[in-house]
This record gives C-alpha cells, sequence and structure tokens, in this order.
C-alpha cells in the first residue's frame, strides 16, 4: 500500500452483513474493525463511518458523524464491495433500454434457450435487466463474395465484413427521445458482429449521448468477444450496474472534505485487480468483495506454505465460496451470477450454497442441507429473530460455539446474546421428525439424541462442500489431498478440519486476520489494467510478428495507463495472453507463456503454443498434433505492485498457551472437554492438541480430535491433520450415513463424467457434454446417475440389467460391453452404452456396474448425423451393439469395434460412420470414466466394507421409493378428499394420429400406482417409435418433477410404479423398428400424456424442432425452444426448451461465422401461448437465410396437434415450418422432411406455444404451490459445467 509516512492506508472490504476494516496507521501497526453494513439509525455508510472510528481512536480527537472527514491524514483507501452484486441480485439497478440489431428483440430472453432447472415445471427464470427494448435498423454480416455484394470492410479480428445495411440514425432519433420522455436515462447497445466491427454501435453511443442519455454501454467496448448473448448480457449488466455504482461512489466521496481529491482511492475488480475508483463499472465489479479474499490467501498462505496450491475455503453466513490458487490467479472468461452471464474476467470463486444460514431438512428419510438459507434476517434460530434452524444452530447445540465469544447484537432489539435454547428448541422439532422415521419407517431403528442429530446434519453440510472441491481440482487434473485448505470467513473455522480430513489434505492454514481476510487481500492487492482486442488468426509461423505487434500495442495501453496513476515503470509488470482453440472446436483456453520462454518458432513474447499443449494435456489428457489452433482473442494485464509490507512477526512464547477455560463439545462418540484458548494470548511456537477452541472477536476455530494446531512465525494458525479414526457404520439404515453415501455416490458419478469430458475428443462430449455417467448396484438397478439429462434418466439401467440377463455368468474381470440397441435399453443408435462390471476378491459375480454414455456424432446410416428424419427401419440409423465384448480380458478390442461402426456401409443407401477415430476415442474416454468409478467405489468399499456399500446402494434406492410414495399417496389423498376417483386418465396424439393412451391406478394405502399405455397406437412405418427405456425415462422425469424437491433418481423411483406397455405398440416397437425421431418427439408426447393425468400443468410445445444442415463440407445440427405449458398459480415461459431436452442453441454470431447461413430473425412468437387464467409460453420464430446449396432436414411434431390447455385453458398454437424461395414462393414443408435448398432461400421456422391454465375469463387466482424460499445463486466453473451438461 506504500504511500507517505504519517498517514493511514485504509483496506476495506464491504460484505452483505458486515463491513470489514484494514488499516494500517502511522508508525506501521495495523487495526482492523468489523461494523455493520447497514444501520441507518447510527451512520449513512460503513465504510466512511469504519475510517472516521480509527482516526478518532488513533487521534485521540472526537470526529462528528455530521461533518465531512480531513483527509489529510489518509494516504490511500483501497475498497471491495457488494453494492453491484446486491443490485443484480436484488434488481435494484437503473432502468435500461437494450437497443440491438432489427429480428433480435428477444434474443437475450431466449438466451442459450436452455433453463435453469430442469425439473421445476414453472421454469423460473430471472427477469431481464433492461425495461425497453428498441430495434436498430443495420446489419453486418462476414463477407462471403456473393453475387451483388458490396465492397468488403476488414474488421478488428482481421475478418473481411459486408455492411448489408447501415444504420438507420434518422428513424432511430425519434424512438430515443420517447425513451428520454418516458425516464430512460440508461442505454445497452447490442448489434450483430460488433466485436469486430464496432462502428454501427459508435455511431448509435455518439446519437445517443448527443441527446442527452446519461450512460451509454457499448457491447463493443464492454467486451469485445464474439458470441452476442453474453455480450450482450454484459453491455446491460454494465448499464444496469454502473450508474448505481457511480451514485454510491459519489455519495462516499460526500463524507470527505474535498471528495477525497488528494487521495488514491481504489475499488477491486472480479479480476483481483484494483482500479481507481472512475474507471469501477459494473459488469467487472459483481465478485469485488470475494476476489478480495483470494488474493489475500494468495499472499499469505500461499507463500508461508513454500508454494504448495491452496484451496479457498471462505464459510459465510449464506454460503460458502471455494477456489484454488497455484502461483496464478485462476480467470474464466465467462460466468453467470443471479441469471446473468457475464463476459469478463473473473476470478473462478465457485459458490455453493451451504453456509452458516444454510436450513436444515429431513426429508422421506434423507437428512438435507440447503439450499435455502435463513439469510441475515431473520437469520439462524439463534439471532432471536423466529428464524428457522441452520448449520449454525447445529453448531452450537454441539459446544462448537460459544455464546459469550459473540458481541450482544441479537433479538428484536439488536442488544441479547446468542440463544442456545433456541437453537435446542428448533432443533428439536426436527429430531422428533427424524426420530419418528426411525422407530416407525420400513427399518425400525433406536432413535436418535439431539446432539446425534446435530452432528448428521454438520457431516451433511461437510460432505456438501466437499463435492465442488473434488469438483474443482480434478475437473483441471489436480488431486485434492495435494492442497493446503485456506480457511476464512466467519463460519469456516468450524468446518475446516473436517473438510480437509474428508479430502485427504494434511494441512489446514489459517491466517490470524481470517475474519477479516478480504479486507487484507485488498491492502495486498496490486492495481491492474487491462487490454483486449478479438483476434481471428491461425497461430502459426505466417502470422507471428502481427501476433506480437498486436500484442505490443496491447502493452503500451497497459504501461500509459498504469503511469498515469503514478506508478514508475519499474514497479510495473505486463503479462500476455492468447485465448487458443483447436480449429473446428469450442473449447478455448486463455494461456499465457509466462513459464515459456521465445523460441526461434514462437512470437518473440513467449511459446504460446508450448503453453496451451501443456494446459490441455494436463486438463483434457491428450492433445490433438495435426490440428490447426487459433487465436480468438489478444490479452495484456499490466499490474502496478503497490501492496503493504505486513506488519511485525509476534515473538516467540516461552510458557505454554493459557486455557481461558474449559468447555463441553460434541464428537463422535460423545461430549469431550474442550479447552479454549484466545488468539490474542498464543505467541510463535505455542502448540495445541485437539479438541480444543481457539477463539478471537471475529471467528472461531475448531481444531478437531486428532489434530494439531501450531502458532507460525507470522502469528498464523496452521493445523496438521490427523487420519480419522475408523468409522464403525453397519449395514442397517442410519439416516445421517445414508446422506453422506447419496453425496459420495453421486460424487462418484460426477467424477466419471468429469474424467470423460476431459479424456473424449469430440465436440458432442467434449464441449456440448452430451453424456451420462452412472454407478449400479449387483442387480443393474441404478444407485446414481449424474449429471441429470432427462432422456437418459431411467435408460441405463435398462441397457445394464439387459446384459445380466443375456450374459448370465459370462462375464469376467477385465471385460467391457458395448451397446446401443433400442431392445437392450438403448435411447437412440447414436447413445453408445460403455458398461464395465466390477468384481471383487471372494466374489465369483460382479458386485457393481459403471457405466457410460455418450453422444457420438455420427456412427453410419443414411444421414450424416446418423439421425435421419425419413428412416424407416434400424438399420439405416447406424451401427448397432446388443451386446459386444469392447473390451476383453482387459484388451481394448479396436479391430474388431472399427469393423462394427463400418459395417452399415454394406447396406445399400447407408454408409459406415463417417468420423471413425473421433468414435475410437470416445469410446478409450468412456471406458476410462468407467475406471474412475471402479477406483472410487473401491476406496469406499476400502473404508466402509463392502457389505455396508452394496447395503446403502440398497438403501439409497430405497429412499427415493419413499419419498415417490409419499408424492403418490399426497395426490391420491387430494383427490378422495374432493371425492374423486383414485384412477387418472389422459391422451393425446401424435401428429400422424397415433394415440398415446395413458390411465392411472393409484393404491393409497401402499402408495403405489400402475401406469397402463394400453390402448396406445402400434409401431409405426416411420422412426417415431420409442424403445421402452424412453417411456421409463420419461416416467423417472415426470415423477421427481411431481415429488417438487431434489431427490435421488435412481431405481427406487420405479419400485412403487407398475408400467404396462403393450408389445409392438408405438412404445415398445418391434426390434428391427426406426426409433431415431421416438427417442427426440415421442419422448415429449408421454411427458404431455403424465403430466396431463396428474392435472399438473398443461402440455408444453411437445417438441424439439430438429433442424439439420449440411452438404460436402459442413453439417449443422440444432434444436430449438417453444413455449412452456402454464400451471396451477404460474404463466408458461417463453422461448425455453421443455421437458425431456435442454440443449443449448448456438450463438447467432458463431452460427453465421461457422456456416453459410445469416439468421434474419430470432424473436418470440407474440400470441402463440394458448390463453387462460395462467397463459401459455409463446414459440420462437428462427429465419435462416441460406448461402450455399445444402441440404436441410427437418424433424418436428405438433404441427397439427396443439399443445392442450387445462382447466379451461386454451391449447397453444401448433408449429409451422416453412420455406421462402429466392422468388418469393413460400412452401409448408410438413413436419418431417429432407429437401434441397440453395443461396437466397429462407427458412422460416415457427416453434408451438404452451398450453393455457384455468379459464381465460375467470379472474379468480387459482390455487397454487406456494413460492420456495429464495436459494442462494451458485456460481463458479463447476456450476456453469453442470449447467452446461443438463443444457444437453
Amino acid at each position: 500500500m506504500g504511500g507517505p509516512e504519517g498517514r493511514f492506508h485504509f483496506a476495506i472490504d464491504r460484505g452483505g452483513t458486515f463491513t470489514d476494516v484494514f488499516a494500517q496507521c502511522p508508525g506501521g501497526h495495523v487495526r482492523v474493525l468489523k461494523l455493520l453494513s447497514e444501520d441507518p439509525a447510527n451512520y449513512v455508510d460503513a465504510p466512511t463511518e469504519g475510517i472516521r472510528r480509527i482516526l478518532e481512536q488513533e487521534g485521540g480527537i472526537l470526529l462528528p458523524r455530521d461533518r465531512p472527514l480531513d483527509t489529510s491524514r489518509i494516504a490511500s483507501i483501497r475498497m471491495g464491495t457488494t453494492v453491484a452484486t446486491n443490485a443484480l441480485l436484488e434488481r435494484r439497478g437503473e432502468r435500461v433500454a437494450l437497443l440491438v440489431t432489427r429480428g433480435f428483440r428477444d434474443l437475450l430472453h431466449v438466451g442459450t434457450q436452455a433453463r435453469e432447472d430442469l425439473f421445476d415445471l414453472a421454469v423460473p427464470m430471472p427477469e431481464m435487466l433492461y425495461e425497453e427494448v428498441l430495434e436498430v435498423d443495420e446489419r453486418v454480416v462476414l463477407y462471403r463474395a456473393e453475387p451483388g455484394a458490396g465492397a468488403p470492410v476488414k474488421g478488428l479480428t482481421g475478418d473481411l465484413l459486408e455492411v448489408r445495411q447501415p444504420v438507420d440514425l434518422g428513424g432511430l432519433r425519434g424512438k430515443l427521445e420517447g425513451l428520454l420522455s418516458r425516464g430512460i436515462r440508461s442505454l445497452a447497445v447490442v448489434l450483430m458482429h460488433s466485436y469486430t466491427w464496432a462502428q454501427h454501435e459508435q455511431q448509435v453511443g455518439a446519437l445517443a449521448r448527443e441527446l442527452g442519455f446519461a450512460h451509454v454501454s457499448l457491447s463493443s467496448e464492454s467486451m469485445p468477444m464474439v458470441r452476442i448473448v453474453p455480450r450482450g448480457h454484459t453491455a446491460c449488466a454494465d448499464a444496469y450496474l454502473t450508474p448505481t455504482i457511480q451514485r454510491y461512489v459519489q455519495g462516499f466521496r460526500r463524507g470527505f472534505q474535498g471528495q477525497l481529491k488528494d487521495v488514491q482511492v481504489l475499488f477491486m475488480r472480479s479480476d483481483g485487480g484494483l482500479v481507481p475508483m472512475d474507471s469501477f463499472s459494473g459488469s467487472r465489479a459483481v465478485l469485488s468483495g470475494p476476489a478480495g479474499g483470494v488474493v489475500g490467501y494468495s499472499a499469505t498462505t500461499y507463500r508461508v506454505e513454500g508454494g504448495q496450491p491452496v484451496i479457498g475455503f471462505d464459510m459465510g453466513g449464506t454460503s460458502t465460496d471455494v477456489s484454488r490458487y497455484a502461483g496464478v490467479f485462476e480467470h474464466v472468461f465467462e460466468a453467470s451470477t443471479a441469471g446473468v452471464t457475464l463476459q469478463a474476467p473473473q476470478l473462478d470463486i465457485n459458490t455453493v450454497a451451504a453456509g452458516g444460514g444454510s436450513r436444515l431438512f429431513f426429508r422421506s428419510g434423507l437428512f438435507v442441507v440447503g439450499p435455502e438459507s435463513a439469510g441475515a434476517h431473520p437469520g439462524p434460530a439463534c439471532y432471536r429473530k423466529g428464524g428457522p434452524v441452520t448449520v449454525t444452530d447445529a453448531n452450537l447445540v454441539l459446544g462448537r460455539l460459544l455464546p459469550a465469544s459473540f458481541p450482544c447484537i441479537f433479538g428484536p432489539g439488536e442488544d441479547q446474546p446468542l440463544s442456545p435454547e433456541a437453537s435446542r428448541k428448533a432443533l428439536e422439532a426436527v429430531a422428533t421428525e427424524v426420530n419418528s422415521f426411525l422407530t416407525n419407517g420400513p427399518c425400525p431403528a433406536s432413535p436418535l439424541s439431539l446432539e446425534e442429530v446435530a452432528m448428521g446434519f454438520v457431516r451433511v453440510a461437510n460432505e456438501a462442500m466437499c463435492r465442488p472441491i473434488r469438483a474443482l481440482t480434478q475437473a483441471r487434473g489436480h488431486d485434492p489431498s495435494a492442497h493446503v485448505l485456506a480457511c476464512f470467513g466467519g463460519a469456516g473455522g468450524q468446518h475446516a478440519c473436517a473438510i480437509a480430513r474428508a479430502l485427504g489434505m494434511d494441512t489446514v492454514h489459517i491466517h490470524r486476520h481470517s475474519g477479516l481476510l478480504s479486507a487484507l487481500g485488498l491492502a495486498l492487492a496490486d492495481v491492474v489494467h487491462e487490454a483486449q482486442e478479438p483476434c481471428s488468426l491461425p497461430y502459426a509461423p505466417e502470422t507471428f510478428v502481427q501476433l506480437d505487434q498486436r500484442l505490443s500495442h496491447l502493452e503500451d495501453q497497459c504501461v500509459d495507463a498504469l503511469r498515469a496513476q503514478g506508478f514508475p515503470r519499474s514497479q510495473i509488470n505486463t503479462e500476455s495472453f492468447l485465448h487458443l482453440r483447436y480449429q473446428g472446436t469450442d473449447c478455448a483456453l486463455m494461456v499465457s507463456a509466462h513459464q515459456h520462454p521465445a523460441t526461434a518458432r514462437s512470437p518473440r513474447a513467449g511459446d504460446f503454443g508450448a503453453a496451451f499443449m501443456e494446459r490441455y494435456v494436463r486438463e483434457f489428457g491428450f492433445f490433438i498434433p495435426e490440428r490447426p489452433v487459433v487465436v480468438d482473442d489478444v490479452r495484456v494485464r499490466g499490474t502496478g505492485r503497490s501492496g503493504l509490507c505486513l506488519e511485525h512477526v509476534p515473538k516467540a512464547q516461552s510458557g505454554p498457551p493459557r486455557v481461558d477455560k474449559m468447555t463441553q463439545c460434541y464428537f463422535e462418540g460423545g461430549y469431550q472437554e474442550t479447552p479454549v484458548y484466545l488468539l490474542g494470548e498464543l505467541g510463535c511456537g505455542h502448540k495445541l492438541q485437539g479438541p480444543c477452541l481457539i477463539i478471537d472477536s471475529h471467528s472461531t476455530i475448531l481444531v478437531e480430535p486428532g489434530c494439531q494446531a501450531e502458532v507460525t512465525e507470522s502469528g498464523d494458525i496452521r493445523v496438521s491433520v490427523g487420519a480419522e479414526a475408523p468409522s464403525r457404520v453397519g449395514v442397517r439404515l442410519d439416516p445421517v450415513h445414508l446422506s453422506v453415501f447419496s453425496h459420495r455416490f453421486m460424487s462418484i458419478a460426477e467424477q466419471m463424467g468429469r474424467i470423460l469430458q476431459r479424456t473424449a475428443i469430440s465436440t458432442n462430449i467434449k464441449e456440448r457434454l452430451d453424456f451420462s455417467c452412472a454407478l449400479f448396484g449387483p442387480d443393474g438397478g441404478l444407485v446414481s446417475n449424474a449429471p441429470h439429462i432427462p432422456v437418459h434418466l431411467g435408460a441405463m439401467q435398462e441397457t445394464v440389467q439387459f446384459q445380466i440377463r443375456h450374459l448370465g455368468a459370462d462375464l469376467h474381470p477385465g471385460d467391457v460391453l458395448l451397446s446401443n440397441h433400442p431392445s437392450a435399453g438403448g435411447s437412440h443408435l447414436p447413445d453408445l452404452t460403455v458398461i464395465t462390471p466390477v468384481f471383487w476378491p471372494g466374489q465369483t459375480r460382479p458386485v457393481f456396474y459403471v457405466a457410460s454414455r455418450g453422444h457420438h456424432a455420427d456412427i453410419g446410416g443414411i444421414t450424416p448425423g446418423s439421425m435421419p428424419p425419413n428412416s424407416t427401419s434400424l438399420e439405416q440409423e447406424g451401427s448397432v451393439f446388443l451386446s459386444f465384448r469392447l473390451v476383453r480380458g482387459g484388451v481394448f478390442q479396436e479391430e474388431a469395434v472399427t469393423e462394427a461402426l463400418r459395417a452399415p456401409g454394406k447396406i445399400p443407401g447407408c454408409s459406415g460412420t463417417r468420423n471413425l477415430q473421433d468414435n475410437l476415442s470416445d469410446l478409450r474416454a468412456q471406458v476410462a470414466a468407467n475406471q474412475k468409478g471402479i477406483q472410487l467405489v473401491g476406496e469406499l468399499i476400502g473404508q466402509y466394507g463392502l457389505d455396508v456399500v452394496q447395503a446403502y446402494m440398497g438403501h439409497i434406492q430405497a429412499n427415493a421409493e419413499l419419498a415417490v410414495r409419499d408424492m403418490l399417496r399426497a395426490f391420491g389423498s387430494s383427490r378422495q378428499a374432493r371425492g374423486l376417483p383414485l384412477e387418472v386418465s389422459a391422451e393425446d396424439h401424435m401428429d400422424d394420429g397415433s394415440p398415446i393412451r395413458l390411465r392411472v391406478q393409484i393404491n393409497l394405502s401402499q402408495g403405489s400406482a400402475v401406469f397402463d399405455f394400453s390402448g396406445t397406437g402400434p409401431e409405426v412405418f416411420g422412426n417415431l417409435n420409442a424403445p421402452r427405456a424412453i417411456t421409463l425415462s420419461a416416467l423417472i422425469y415426470c415423477l421427481r418433477c411431481l415429488v417438487g424437491r431434489d431427490i435421488p433418481l435412481n431405481q427406487g423411483c420405479l419400485v412403487p410404479v407398475r408400467v404396462v406397455i403393450p408389445k409392438g405398440s408405438i412404445l415398445d416397437p418391434s426390434p428391427e423398428a426406426a426409433v431415431v425421431g421416438g427417442n427426440v418427439l415421442t419422448s415429449q408426447r408421454v411427458v404431455d400424456v403424465i403430466l396431463g393425468a396428474f392435472g399438473a400443468c398443461a402440455a408444453s410445445q411437445g417438441c424439439m424442432n430438429n433442424v439439420t444442415l449440411g452438404n460436402a463440407h459442413m453439417g449443422y445440427y440444432e434444436t430449438v425452444a417453444g413455449g412452456a405449458g402454464a400451471g396451477p398459480g404460474w404463466h408458461g415461459r417463453s422461448g425455453v426448451h421443455t421437458h425431456m431436452t435442454n440443449t443449448r442453441i448456438t450463438d447467432p454470431e458463431i452460427l453465421e461465422s461457422r456456416y453459410p447461413v445469416i439468421l434474419r430473425r430470432f424473436e418470440l412468437r407474440l400470441g402463440s401461448g394458448g390463453r387462460g387464467r395462467f397463459r401459455g409460453g409463446d414459440g420462437v420464430i428462427r429465419e435462416l437465410l441460406f448461402r450455399e446449396e445444402a441440404l436441410l432436414s427437418v424433424l418436428t411434431e405438433r404441427r397439427a396437434f396443439r399443445p392442450y390447455g387445462l382447466m379451461g385453458g386454451e391449447p397453444g398454437a401448433p408449429g409451422l415450418n416453412l420455406l421462402i424461395r429466392k422468388d418469393g414462393r413460400t412452401v409448408n414443408l410438413g413436419g418431417k422432411t429432407l429437401v434441397p435448398v440453395y443461396p437466397g432461400d429462407v427458412f422460416c421456422l415457427h416453434t408451438p406455444g404452451g398450453g393455457g391454465y384455468g379459464d381465460p375469463e375467470d379472474p379468480a387466482p387459482l390455487p397454487g404451490s406456494p413460492l420456495q424460499p429464495l436459494a442462494f445463486p451458485e456460481r463458479g466453473s463447476v456450476y456453469e459445467y453442470r449447467r452446461a451438461q443438463e443444457a444437453v
């Protein structure tokens, strides 16, 4: 923090609940202070008040609150703030209008078209940041030298562009004046391809400023990166948040004399760098607070632990932030916060919904922690404001928190201590539920004490926090046990030893200022200036000079900007980055040549190619030697070194540490006498054996039995984590262990998925994440499946159980099976399932199975992509595997599988696989993923024993069964109470008239049901036949939606259900029947029929709108959103994928840059949702203009039969597929076709709307589900990965 002697340096972290102040005072000593962020009765602004108090205490002079503070003794102020985050979460930003290219008015509403929560029928989505939309008449496209094209212009990337329509500024002026008259003063301008051709946005921006708009955010300036959707969200966030931040900064300035004119004031950005307050903008501010903590532990823990990689563990009241540091900050360049995808450099901070305030539930025999939070108000039960029971309450009941160490700020008057009595009372209510289940449930057991219940919840919370740490490390090829755990935040100290032990870590480091580490990080941070430009050059010797020139230009910008802030050149460092990817992939890595100096075959700035290869191999396990590498962006990060030097080291202590008091803490096995030490009294060299508590004014550290704490030279606490005592877990059901095993089983499936994604080579698996990995019991019953791709949910179990029946005892160690046949549990042929039976010493049959299912882009057949719209037999859809030994005796059968993949080429009109090497690579990756699952289950068996692991596989299935039985009983009881029969039915039709009929008979006493599809139409000549496994997947999906909360998705879901499907019907066709349309279309109709029978909601669009485009040198496939059905208490969401699909759509700019099309229009189809008391969601209109001759394939439904309404609601509009020829002739293509298209033709897709719910004329509100409490929004790369996988 440097600066003149004799003056103060302040570093302030203004959080949501508390503001932390770290001050280096004249002479070098440090003062710290914590105060409430909001206390309007006493002060206007918490950071100003914190500065006032320290100046007053140090100077001994009274400083009245109503007068601006004298700044003569202040050298610098650094601040991190949640102002932007809170405004985003609470939607309290500026009124904003969006200006966007004509035809794209709803682009940001539709976004990626994927829904956030797969199983929430209401499809809740965050509201848009903009209030109004203006469409701008302008258009720029990529230049293709077509007849009649104008002269090309060169973009910033080097690409040639064609300006098809200049900006109509005259027509725009009046519309902008209208916005001003309505009080809108902030604009976001988002035009197609402005990342490379910014002139149109600049013209619009100049006009807007001339007219008097106070803030204009141009997407080309906010973040000049390709992809209009995230760039548009970023520009909107900037327009929405920056005025709010500017108002806060102005208000802060007014608290000081001269408005801080001669004081260096810096704000922390999301990327971990400081910027002057006048440069602090909304889109770069959302992680301003948490970023300080990452900088804090990177500058302290990483250094003192000798450069060992560190996991940051920041556990607060509502959530926990997890991050990693190993010598360089790990940034992501696209991440979501509060439903807004921001395209800007951000530290990779993963927020999980498990904090001290996370609520505790007991549901259907399972201990559940979060994601709902008590928040700051009312807070946990112990806060004395009537709040719910939380993790904090559990720790208080266990004696791990001492009320006497907390200030008296609780209760309605904020003048009382924490209340252990309130915690016990709230937890007793949950314990009563637990013990009622234990004594009266399916496996009667002894009741648990209150402490055992509290301990159970703490263990489950710990396991919930371990999962993202495993994912964060293993996703990048790192071992979590090789890290140090840096613990900070108010609640982390109580959980750190248990978390480290569970992850195999042997060291926990807790800084002496851990309760204020974010503020300390601000004091230690550097000032940063970044410059970035888009690029589209190949990374090759012929472009190295250009790349060096561009990097040098950006470096000069950074150096000049930092010099202007007073840094001499000797204090400025720059680091160059290239955003590189293999051609034809989307997996770009931002790489620095920091550890790879220049060679004769690299740019002068460094060997970025070697850096890219090294990181690619570490993260993905391979590289692609012959594939060209492309540069997407060039970036330079300049840093001005300015952090403070920490104060003196505490003196070594000669005597033993003083015990402040003794207390009773509960651990596994009962209460133990636990000494309490005060951190301020401990000195270097003191060693403390666990169990003990170490307390300071801001945090409580629990040193568990078997661990030892030591005070380091710098006064920090280093805990050596001992091995956990062997677990004594029996085979009888224990609800605590059930919850822990549930997390462990899911974690195994998730880690298998990470290995598959890392080692696969195809775009479908590596980038679209179209795969599932799963763990199965010895009977082939599904135990855990991650993530939840709806169409895979039940189907994989059918595949495994078919192999068990088919092969019997002919399964041997070293065998791996491959299957995709519909009659063997397959969904459609491109989904290849790899199954590994797992043997255990002393057991003759497999003790469990692991499997991975991945969508291969091509496996042969009559059309590229193996998804023909016109197939009439299975053999036309590609290679078929019924029960194929992919690995025999540990040897990969490459020759045999190659022959099988080429076999369709022997059939007239068909081809073998068109991408053999990708097939083989992905199959090897699936085998490797299975091997990881075997290793992890082996570790679990080693810890608990085979009998216990298998018993808990059964228990977790029984838990899912119980949840479904509870739902069926509740549904039946509700109907009985209204005098309605316990039998419900529904019928709907495919567009060819084939009926899908369902009759459901509820058995109230057993909580069971028969789902009878008798009367469903016969197998069809086309490809709409759905294998039996598809119907089971649709049924599991519907049951999970009807349960309405998170449950284990496994075989148990189907135990209470008997499914009757007539043989030879469209839902159980003959082995030779074509099925590709059944997977993507009929599955949707099955869902509509099941939900219709239960009256859960009106029909959604009931279609995936499959569109394929291809010619000799390119192929493209997409599915397109439509309207969601309305339900009791909600309007249907417009422009979203529903039910059995959740695929993301290609960004318009990527689409136009890679394929010979122009996206003319992509907007909501207004009025297509069915009318009702609650209206159905609207479909979309999507128009593609073709620039080359190609073959267009369309595979759609709901073009004849409309999506039904419920309870008097009207049906949604049917879809429509039009082809507008270049000469103006318009042709209705029907629902399914294969048609040649030519340059100038336009395909116009109108997708169906959702059905309405309730009589449109009825003004009375219908009964609906109560609103769920808001959960804390997750964020970070682990969350983005799960979202991407669920968006398939």
